[in-house]
C-alpha cells in the first residue's frame, strides 16, 4: 500500500483516537473518522508488544493486516482515516483467521462499502 494511503503523524493518530468512532471485536479495534473531500481512505496499524514479544511477530501480524486491506481496498469507503490496532489475541492468527476477524470488525465499524464482502479462506 502506498504511502499516501497512510495515517503518518502522530497527531493524525491522535486525532483519530479523540475524535473517531472505535468498534471491535476479540482480535482487532478499529477507530474511524470521516474525512470531507479525501481522495482515498488513510490508515493506520498498531500492533504493540503485548501482541508479539518479538519484532518478527509483529512484522507478521502487520504483513497480514496490509494484504487484507489492499485486497479489500477497491470496497473500502474513501471518505474515512482508520487506524487498526491488534490485540494480544491476534497473536496466533493465521492469514485466514486474520482475514476473517478483519473483515468482521470493518463491517461493524462501517468501513466497507458493501455488505456482501466474501471471506476467501486461504
Amino acid at each position: 500500500m502506498r504511502k499516501s494511503y497512510r495515517v503518518k503523524t502522530e497527531r493524525d493518530f491522535q486525532k483519530v483516537f479523540k475524535e473517531g468512532q472505535s468498534m471491535a471485536n476479540r482480535g482487532f479495534v478499529v477507530y474511524t473518522l470521516p474525512k470531507e473531500n479525501q481522495k482515498h481512505f488513510r490508515v493506520g496499524i498498531s500492533v504493540g508488544k503485548k501482541v508479539g514479544h518479538t519484532a518478527v511477530a509483529r512484522n507478521r501480524l502487520k504483513r497480514f493486516i496490509r494484504a487484507t486491506l489492499t485486497e479489500l481496498k477497491p470496497e473500502i469507503r474513501s471518505d474515512l482515516d482508520f487506524l487498526v490496532i491488534a490485540r494480544p489475541y491476534a497473536r496466533d492468527f493465521d492469514m485466514g483467521r486474520t482475514k476473517k476477524n478483519l473483515i468482521h470488525v470493518l463491517r461493524l465499524a462501517k468501513v466497507l462499502s458493501s455488505e456482501e464482502t466474501e471471506i476467501e479462506e486461504k
